[in-house]
């Protein structure tokens, strides 16, 4: 991942080298791309064969050898409008499917876009990376406590931070428990992906702002009637597909798609959060049974498959706005989330 990130490249079991298009450095050049089959599908390739398997990845030769630079418009949908001509593509077989998949997958982990240059001359050393070892960057049991500290906050001065680390991932989570925790009684809990332009700025495309404001105060009200609440901040903005693709995901929004399709379109789950991680926080933390406030179902599902038991559903629905009416439609109708 930190490879990637850097924009170094990194070898497949095969031998195969993969060079990441976004974030790749110098003048390498290919005239073979690694992309997803719904961008191949996007770029006129769905009826050839080779691009035609399901959710596999597609192997795509250009017409000449690109750099990264002419590589990132074909590998970004959202710069579709400004650059309409791409090809002509051909998609070719893929040697191992099972090792370009996982390559995206950690592409996806790393937040930049699963697109890569295929074999490229003078790309540099590459790390190593085996795909067996992908199962290990997601294993919740490597998730620690770091440390923890009293937090005085807006809505209840007697608050506690406490954050966790694991050491295959970047990204740190946190827990603010409200309140005194009490066994016997059941704390309120919500669970809550950060989002930037929700929680930091205002946005008015979500509902994550008021959302975070209305479970602490939701949690202050309960302490103050003797209960408690935990609100877990999960480090997986936009549902896991991270801060710099869901940018890319409102421009393909700002061209009429939907949440879902943009997600997609750019080759990433519509739904990538780590549900188990909020359960290994909470058992880290000794809660065993919480209610639990979401609209979601699945967060309900997933924290039960974790052994944590929820004992009860907390609506959490806020009124809509002219900018997020249509995302929270789009929730409701396609993602199964429990709204009016």
């Amino acid at each position: 991942m930190d490879a990637l990130r850097h924009g170094w490249p990194v070898v497949l079991p095969g031998g195969q080298v993969l060079l990441p298009v976004e974030t790749a450095i110098g003048e390498a050049r290919s005239a073979r791309l690694l992309l997803s089959q719904d961008r191949a599908a996007t770029l006129k390739l769905g009826n050839q064969r080779e691009a035609a398997r399901g959710m596999a990845p597609v192997l795509v030769r250009a017409a000449g050898a690109l750099s990264s630079v002419e590589a990132l418009p074909v590998a970004d949908p959202s710069l579709d409008l400004a650059n309409p001509l791409k090809g002509p593509f051909r998609a070719e077989p893929l040697d191992d499917p099972e090792s370009a998949a996982a390559a995206l997958e950690l592409a996806r982990i790393a937040g930049i876009l699963p697109a890569f240059l295929v074999d490229p001359d003078d790309a540099g050393e590459p790390a190593g990376f085996d795909p067996a070892d992908l199962p290990a960057f997601a294993d919740p049991q490597r998730l620690q406590i770091a440390t923890r500290a009293q937090l005085p906050v807006r809505e209840m001065e007697d608050a506690e931070i406490v954050a966790f680390r694991s050491a295959d991932d970047l990204r740190e989570h946190a827990a603010l428990v409200i309140g005194e925790p009490d066994g016997a009684r059941t704390p309120l809990v919500r669970l809550h992906s950060e989002c930037l332009t929700g929680d930091v700025f205002g946005s008015l495309k979500c509902d994550c702002g008021p959302q975070l404001d209305g479970a602490l105060a939701a949690m202050a009200a309960e302490a103050r009637e003797g209960g408690w609440g935990v609100l877990l901040y999960m480090r997986q903005e936009g549902r896991g597909i991270g801060l710099i693709n869901k940018l890319r995901a409102y421009r393909l929004q700002d061209q009429g798609f939907d949440t879902v399709d943009a997600n997609t379109r750019l080759g990433l789950p519509d739904e990538a959060r780590d549900f188990p991680v909020a359960g290994r926080m909470l058992q880290l933390m000794n809660v065993a049974s919480i209610r639990l406030m979401t609209n979601n179902p699945r967060k309900v599902a997933a924290l039960e498959a974790t052994g944590i038991e929820v004992t009860e559903r907390v609506p959490h629905a806020l009124p809509d706005n002219p900018y997020n009416a249509d995302y929270l439609a789009t929730k409701r109708d396609r993602s199964g989330h429990l709204l009016p």
